[in-house]
């Protein structure tokens, strides 16, 4: 990978608005949500993005995030955190809940921009991923496909691996993303500020 493509820096400055089981803040900035099953990673995910090391809460207990946790960036965007879903041990209510509170929060955030939806780069796609990717689908709401944990692909299958997890999602694009190693992250951080800036 280019170092050189590793721009732009991570944010000056990151708030945290709040976390919100039930009704969201108006809406006053565009938007990016991540949005990926229990335990793919998607708190380091967004501490990478956000350039800190805690910004979002890493656990090694899956489903912790109950609610959405809303970021303020560079007072350019706003970044949401949703609940982590398809982890078992979650009881069926609890489950069904957090179905109603994303869904919800899909259906009504006016100025969404996109949804940044993370799978596991070493697995097939699940699926509730693709039932996630479809619903996305059908309500015509833009998303990115970030494929994290990409250092733990086999180098020499590395290519292949990707290639067929993306063919199995059936889209057309998959970004590779370590928060271990930090790639992708450059470019991911280019991603989301060309979003939010595109009107």
């Amino acid at each position: 990978m280019n170092p050189k493509k590793q721009s732009p820096h991570p944010p000056g400055s990151v708030r945290f608005i709040g976390s919100f089981p039930d009704e969201m803040p108006p809406a006053t900035l565009p938007e990016v949500a991540f949005a990926g099953r229990s335990n793919v990673g998607k708190s380091s995910a967004i501490n990478g993005v956000l350039g800190r090391k805690s910004a979002a809460r890493v656990s090694r207990s899956p489903g912790r995030t109950q609610a959405i946790n809303l970021f303020e960036v560079d007072a350019r965007y706003m970044l949401a955190d949703l609940p982590g879903y398809g982890f078992a041990k979650v009881p069926e209510a609890v489950q069904s809940r957090w179905k109603g509170m994303v869904e919800g929060y899909l259906s009504s955030r006016e100025t969404l921009r996109l949804v940044v939806c993370l799978v596991d780069s070493r697995h097939p796609p699940q699926k509730l991923d693709l039932a996630l990717l479809g619903g996305l689908q059908g309500a015509e709401i833009p998303f990115l496909v970030v494929a994290t944990k990409a250092d733990k692909l086999p180098r020499s299958k590395r290519k292949s691996m990707l290639a067929k997890l993306r063919k199995g999602l059936g889209v057309p694009e998959l970004h590779a993303l370590s928060a271990l190693t930090g790639e992708g992250m450059g470019e991911l951080r280019a991603r989301l500020l060309k979003v939010v800036q595109d009107r």
